[in-house]
């Protein structure tokens, strides 16, 4: 045998060599390096390390990939981390698992109820309940004791890998044609599956090795389905409260309408209609549900002249609210309205006035980073009828420009003032104009499309690849970049708008049924690029093994004027 850069080489009687797996590996956990056999999986190793598996210990990352912790450690050297409860990788692993701890409790007790997974709604996600009747609160309550039941006899997931004709064989004898659609087009020969009882799934993320490490979940009746709840940063004895979201749930439901009517409930029916040719249709109609959304609420303004004389609009990051004022724009005008916008960016306070944040640097997404009186005084002259001047900013400088080069501005009879930002939903922006005077408007990429009917795609997964699309074609930021500064965008948008959104007095949902499709075609690409020994290739590795679910699909047939081209180019509205 030859050793040779630390890989054993045997010669063959043929004398060619083959390659022999190496018997040892080491791992580097916790700033220490350990040699372990070759094979060990990661339970064994941090047995070893500690004594005892850590309860709050969910999955871990092997060279920066999540993974379950039956993993086998192989190779030459091995990069570990523990994946905890109390961090946003084991909040989506606790989710998961107490997902199918849910599924197995209904199927146990309720084998003619077809559970379909829906929206994340107050802190959990939405199932709707498919029978014959709607779900009793006794019944829920005994599937929750069921879960629980689970949990306490430590229930173990077994995962497993089977060829795709034995997993379509499973999911057929299941009556899973979902997950039959979902790998009609699925590219490998083989199907890597998680079961807990009798329930089967399809991996899409890691599990806990055990039905006891997940606690603190609650699952209580909603409209016509069953609202799973889960606990927030590995808390298990908090829930967060259940507020009313009567608006959200509502936009959800109306996306749901216009899925079922394009017949695409999951990504195995976009798939096919891709495949078809039909795809061309299926945008052209989702374009069409949005004009005439855009349509409606501008008929709502409309009805409203009278008294309202200011439009705001707010939305997290990416969600296309500037192709949707300019669109909202155009249909005002037709109802002879003439919007006037007015950009908040002018009213910032001087750079050296902005309010620190909790990282002790300034927090430009903070309400106190604008002039609030200076804005509310402005706003109430402009809509008694006079003219005003408003400022100028000057982002080289960080302050405003002298006085007597701001702007004068009137707002006349057939004009309507629409501002957009982070904040145009929260009270105290426009505290100063009578609430009868204002029209507001939440758009976010709400996202009703699922993997499958027990596997929803994360809301927010559409606007980051929206982000990670335009960031590099437009601003010359590689996808590093973009998933690097994706949690401080995140916290501004829980701080700034989804507290207010239920407040709005119209609801846009931007996602597009077959957006995926079309962002798989750069996205890919741009993700690809992340160095596997950057810190944002974890999350680069789940994006890119969540697309690979999707056949891609050209711009060519994406209207020039839809949200996405605001991601992808060729957008008129583009300045």
């Amino acid at each position: 045998m030859v050793t040779r850069r630390g890989i054993d080489f045997c010669p063959t009687i043929g004398g060619a060599e083959v390659f022999v797996p190496n018997k040892t590996v080491v791992v580097g956990f916790n700033g220490e390096r350990r040699q372990v056999d070759s094979g060990t999986t990661v339970t064994q190793f941090l047995h070893s390390y500690f004594g005892e598996l850590p309860r709050d210990i969910l999955a871990a990352l092997v060279n920066r990939r999540m993974v379950m912790l039956d993993f086998p450690l192989r190779g030459l050297h091995v990069e570990l981390e523990a994946v905890r409860s109390n961090t946003r990788e084991g909040e989506a692993v606790a989710r998961r698992t107490a997902s199918l701890l849910l599924l197995e409790a209904t199927r146990e007790l309720y084998p003619e109820v077809r559970l379909v997974v829906g929206q994340s709604l107050g802190g959990g996600y939405f199932y709707r309940w498919l029978a014959d009747r709607a779900p009793s609160e006794q019944e829920v309550a005994s599937i929750l004791r069921r879960m629980e039941e689970l949990g306490a006899e430590d229930r173990p997931f077994v995962r497993q890998v089977m060829t795709l004709e034995q997993a379509e064989a499973t999911f057929r004898a299941q009556g899973q044609e979902s997950k039959l659609q979902l790998l009609a087009t699925h590219r490998g020969s083989t199907v890597p599956v998680v079961s807990c009882g009798e329930v089967v799934d399809i991996v899409h993320g890691p599990v806990a090795p055990s039905a006891g490490r997940v606690r603190g979940f609650s699952l209580v009746p909603y409209e016509d389905g069953v609202l799973l709840r889960f606990p927030r940063n590995g808390d298990a004895a908090h829930l967060p409260p259940l507020l009313p979201q009567p608006r959200l749930f509502a936009a959800y439901r109306e996306t749901r309408r216009w899925n079922e009517v394009l017949g695409v409930a999951h990504v195995g029916s976009l798939n096919r209609l891709c495949l078809s040719g039909e795809i061309a249709e299926v945008i052209r109609i989702a374009e069409g549900f949005h004009e005439k959304k855009i349509a409606e609420i501008a008929d709502r303004i409309a009805s409203c002249r009278d008294r309202v004389r200011l439009v705001l609009v707010a939305g997290p990051s990416s969600s296309g609210t500037t192709t949707f004022i300019r669109r909202l724009g155009i249909q005002l005008r037709v109802n002879g309205i003439r919007p006037v916008g007015l950009s908040l960016d002018n009213f910032f306070v001087d750079r050296e006035q902005t309010p620190m944040g909790p990282d002790g640097k300034p927090d430009y997404e903070a309400l106190e980073a604008l002039d609030l009186p200076l804005f509310n005084s402005g706003l109430a002259d402009l809509l008694r009828g006079e003219e005003v001047e408003l400022p100028r900013y000057d982002f080289t400088l960080g302050r405003r420009v002298a006085r007597d080069r701001w702007a004068r501005h009137y707002l006349a009879h057939d004009q309507v003032l629409l501002v957009e930002g982070i904040h145009g939903l929260n009270p105290r922006l426009t505290e100063a104009v009578p609430n009868e005077m204002k029209f507001r408007i939440f758009i976010s990429a709400l996202t009703q499309l699922t993997l499958d009917d027990h596997n929803r795609i994360f809301t927010s997964d559409s606007r980051l690849l929206r982000r990670i699309v335009r960031d590099r074609l437009f601003r010359s930021h590689p996808a590093t970049r973009t998933l690097e500064m994706w949690g401080s965008v995140r916290r501004g948008e829980a701080r700034g708008i989804f507290p207010f959104q239920e407040g709005a007095d119209a609801m846009f949902n931007s996602a597009l049924v077959y957006e995926p499709a079309v962002l798989k075609v750069f996205a890919e690409r741009f993700l690809l690029e992340v160095p596997r020994e950057h810190p944002a290739y974890t999350e680069a590795y789940r994006l890119l093994k969540f697309l690979a679910w999707f056949v891609p699909v050209f711009q060519d047939d994406v209207p020039s004027t839809s949200i996405l081209r605001e991601f992808i180019g060729g957008s008129p509205f583009e300045s």
